[in-house]
């Protein structure tokens, strides 16, 4: 079996079950009868599956899904534009579904200050420590929002840097691709899907 039938496979349960591209691929292998420790497609290589899966069978509704997702992020953006938020992930890439949750990276000066930002607003939130771009432990405070425009809840992640890290976090990946934009980069994407329909 190869990693190109393994990806496809990943993709699937990235759109339609909403996996992160780790526990697709995991499960991909389970349900391909395959060893644990098979060689996997890298993350460009899934990327690419999952735009091919959603253009044979999401064409006619991810792209309204997508538009209501980046919403929801500029929302949020807005709500902590002094914490410096940078949108990554499926809805910054254009992959997302409704069943993608919303990441948001957060360069803050104090990283406590992002914790008292969502308490000032009311909001209930879960903190846990995840790794970051760089793969350090960085804070991860996460809380559900319901999109009345999906009518679903989705979750929405924020990611707690140094603003120090913000340098490194603007650097293009292997595909010369900005990896995350701010709120002025999400709002001219909102535009150009306006433009587009």
């Amino acid at each position: 079996m190869s990693k190109h039938e393994i990806a496809e496979a990943a993709a699937r349960l990235v759109v339609e079950e909403g996996l992160d591209y780790g526990s697709a691929k995991r499960r991909a292998l389970k349900l391909l009868g395959l060893p644990a420790r098979s060689a996997l497609p890298g993350q460009d290589e899934l990327e690419d599956a999952v735009r091919d899966y959603i253009s044979l069978f999401c064409a006619d509704t991810q792209p309204a899904e997508l538009r209501a997702l980046r919403r929801c992020a500029v929302y949020w953006m807005e709500r902590l534009a002094s914490h410096q938020p940078y949108l990554s992930g499926a809805v910054w890439r254009g992959t997302a579904t409704r069943l993608s949750d919303i990441y948001i990276q957060l360069f803050c000066e104090d990283e406590k200050s992002a914790e008292l930002a969502l308490l000032n607003l009311g909001l209930d939130y879960q903190a846990r420590t995840v790794h970051g771009f760089n793969g350090e432990p960085v804070e991860a405070l996460s809380l559900h929002y319901f999109c009345a425009e999906l009518g679903e809840t989705i979750g929405v992640h924020f990611l707690v840097h140094d603003r120090d890290d913000l340098r490194g976090a603007l650097l293009p990946d292997g595909r010369k691709r900005a990896p995350r934009g701010d709120l002025a980069a999400v709002r001219r994407l909102l535009e150009e899907d306006e433009n587009d329909r």
